[in-house]
């Protein structure tokens, strides 16, 4: 693979120069990436979404797979400007937003062409950046491992996240009943807005009794967990028989001790997973669900995609700042 001779022979980038707080995060200059394997694209970087696994990696928690970039960022859209040999769906200068496995806080960044989708119809190249690692986490987990059904309850944790977010939509818009916690009234109104039926402030409310009352008892079918720490077992009060609970982050530690015959007494299925390791045969067969899925529901405008706010690329430890705060409704982003 050859270059085009216009793009530069270096990128601007953002590096952890150490573990630690969002001050370690340095912009640096980098060669411009060569060397595309047949099915991957070069995309110059119009916006890079902020996620919680960013700020893991960053104090030294989640360090990127073998072999991939040390630069962090999981998700990109822009314009690509190279690809590789069987990389043929889209022609150069096709605007994409793309799930990465590292390198996203770049000016220019390498994906698998096949995890790269077409900016939905009606939607700035900007905003689409906030869709690839909320919209394939929650397809994944929610619907094929979680295997949400028309008319169940599902309760989704933290529901102004950019995870949360997505997850009150999509699961609203295939039918469910929505439940979702928070931490103030204020998030609690915006979650209705999104569309949740019933919303529960954590700080002045007990969500499990919550749960219960607004299901008459039944309970959650699917749970959406990235908390951990004592909602696990909490969630396995809150859950139906039958329930499954997904848990793909643990904020409040993964360490806990919990009353197992819960489990057993309901017949719960309690699973999880991380999407940064999958294989690209994986992520190429979820990115194919999601366009299918979750792309027609966003251009309906079914979906809409929340954006907090938006920082230079040089100032990405303040966007770590506000995603560390918890105050940020909806995704957070770079722009080179």
């Amino acid at each position: 693979m050859t270059l085009p001779a216009t793009l530069p022979d270096t990128v601007t980038v953002v590096t952890i120069d150490r573990p630690g707080g969002p001050e370690v995060l340095v912009p640096a200059t980098r060669a411009m990436p060569q060397g595309l394997t047949p099915t991957q694209v070069l995309i110059k970087v119009e916006a890079a979404g902020v996620n919680r696994p960013d700020v893991l990696q960053r104090v030294g928690a989640y360090p990127p797979p073998k072999g991939a970039s040390d630069i962090p960022g999981l998700e990109v859209a822009g314009e690509i400007v190279a690809a590789g040999r069987d990389a043929n769906r889209y022609a150069l200068g096709t605007p994409v937003t793309a799930l990465v496995t590292s390198g996203g806080y770049a000016d220019y960044c390498i994906a698998d062409e096949r995890h790269a989708l077409p900016i939905p119809a009606g939607l700035s190249t900007r905003d689409a950046a906030g869709i690839p690692e909320t919209a394939f986490t929650v397809w994944s987990n929610v619907f094929d491992r979680g295997g949400l059904q028309a008319g169940e309850n599902f309760l989704v944790h933290g529901g102004t996240s950019g995870i949360g977010a997505m997850a009150i939509q999509l699961a609203k818009a295939k039918s469910a009943t929505v439940l979702a916690t928070a931490g103030s009234d204020e998030k609690c109104a915006t979650m209705r807005q999104l569309g949740a039926d019933h919303t529960f402030n954590y700080q002045t409310e007990d969500y499990v009794e919550g749960v219960k009352a607004a299901t008459s008892g039944a309970g959650a079918n699917v749970i959406l967990d990235m908390v951990g720490g004592d909602y696990i077992e909490r969630n396995w009060k809150a859950a139906a028989v039958e329930g499954r609970i997904i848990q793909i982050a643990f904020l409040n530690g993964a360490n806990v001790e919990a009353d197992f015959s819960r489990l057993m007494l309901k017949r719960l299925t309690h699973t999880g997973s991380t999407l940064r390791a999958r294989d690209d045969g994986f992520k190429a067969a979820l990115a194919a669900s999601v366009e299918r899925e979750v792309w027609p529901l966003i251009e309906s405008g079914a979906i809409k995609i929340i954006v907090d706010s938006v920082y230079p690329l040089a100032e990405a430890a303040e966007a770590h700042r506000r995603m560390e705060s918890s105050q940020h409704t909806g995704k957070i982003l770079l722009t080179p």
